[in-house]
């Protein structure tokens, strides 16, 4: 077995044996799920996300790629596509990094410490700055409606009742209140 994927495979053990709800997706283990809990003294907390994780073969050297699969209000993550800005992970990331450091530091960072002054989403941003408690409470409303074993658990049951459907579908969606109603967004995080 290779270095990097003796290493991948320590990591990957390291993961499986905390706290972290780990789902293996293919037979390589370069891609699985991590639930992930929005961090304590921070409005995330009670929240649930299911992080997706994709290894490249030159991990660790080369980091690995996450999508959270379901929404998050935050100002430094774009609504409309999912996709957050870590420039501080991107620059920083190291083979000395593991797998529990992108759950355990990463992206707690991320969720305690927003960076209103470089956002992608500015509604939250302006919200944040100007009315932090509407963004709390903001953030609590998406918690409830996108990240809670049961939101999560409706989502499922739903997707699998429509996966024979197109895209088309959700134009159809009685649920409308003016908000992107596609609770599986993606966003793409390369460290």
């Amino acid at each position: 077995m290779s270095s990097p994927n003796r290493r991948r495979d320590l990591d990957l053990t390291k993961l499986m044996m905390s706290n972290y709800e780990v789902t293996i997706s293919t037979d390589s283990m370069a891609e699985f799920t991590v639930t992930f809990y929005g961090p304590k003294d921070s409005p995330y907390f009670g929240g649930t996300w299911k992080v997706r994780v994709e290894l490249p073969p030159n991990y660790p050297y080369k980091s690995p790629s996450i999508g959270f699969l379901n929404k998050i209000y935050h100002p430094n993550v774009d609504l409309a596509s999912g996709s957050v800005c870590l420039d501080v992970i991107n620059q920083t990331w190291s083979p000395m990094f593991d797998l529990i450091n992108i759950f355990e530091v990463f992206l707690p960072q991320l969720l305690l410490y927003p960076n209103p002054t470089d956002p992608l989403n500015g509604e939250a941003a302006s919200m944040l700055l100007k009315e932090p408690e509407k963004y709390k409470q903001k953030v609590k409303e998406f918690v409830n409606k996108y990240a809670t074993k049961n939101s999560q658990q409706e989502d499922s049951e739903s997707e699998s009742d429509l996966s024979s459907y197109s895209d088309d579908s959700d134009a159809n969606d009685s649920d409308n209140d003016g908000d992107d109603d596609d609770t599986k967004t993606k966003f793409q995080i390369d460290f």
